[in-house]
């Protein structure tokens, strides 16, 4: 089975307790999977097969604790197999505005994407509280329509985490195929 390094950067610990559950998930399927925040205390990339690192979103890009450590270890990535996931609050908006924002791009994030190139980058709700916004910004929400929420998708982060681990467990199955192991 793989060695998994989860790394999170985390603002009202939505993105954080998601990371922990990719680690749990992870773990339940044999893998050796280790959840940390950003930014590390020590330089470089802690050994592992496999890396998935996700971010909080704010105003349309990752939070600089994860945006420093895509940008520092782009290379280093490339040489393993990545993952990425970011946390938003599409799933509190209204329904049109929901589905304008799920197919928006978002230039800062798919700049980092760019970068690694992923297996995959997925993209979900996190947890949406009236004090996570400034005075202005709940003005905003509540002007637009949005509602506050956990708006987490915990069927849907279980199915990625156990499609990472079905991924990881087919290159294991590879590798010992070609006598690599």
């Amino acid at each position: 089975m793989a060695s998994v390094l989860i790394v999170f950067a985390s603002e009202h610990r939505s993105t954080e307790q998601i990371a922990a559950r990719i680690g749990a998930r992870l773990t339940e399927r044999g893998h050796s999977a280790g959840v940390r925040e950003l930014p590390l205390d020590e330089p470089g990339i802690p050994p592992a097969d496999a890396v998935v690192i996700g971010s909080a979103v704010h105003d349309g890009a990752w939070l600089p604790a994860a945006d420093a450590f895509v940008r520092a270890h782009a290379d280093a990535l490339g040489d393993r197999a990545v993952w990425m996931f970011s946390v938003g609050m599409t799933a509190a908006l209204p329904g049109p505005l929901r589905s304008l924002a799920a197919r928006a791009e978002q230039p800062r994030i798919a700049r980092l994407v760019g970068l690694v190139h992923p297996r995959e980058h997925r993209r979900f709700s996190g947890v949406v509280r009236r004090g996570h916004l400034g005075r202005k910004g709940a003005v905003l929400f509540r002007l637009l329509g949005c509602r506050y929420g956990d708006f987490r998708d915990w069927a849907g982060i279980d199915a990625w985490a156990a499609g990472i681990g079905r991924e990881l467990e087919g290159r294991a199955d590879r590798t010992e195929q070609s006598g690599l192991a």
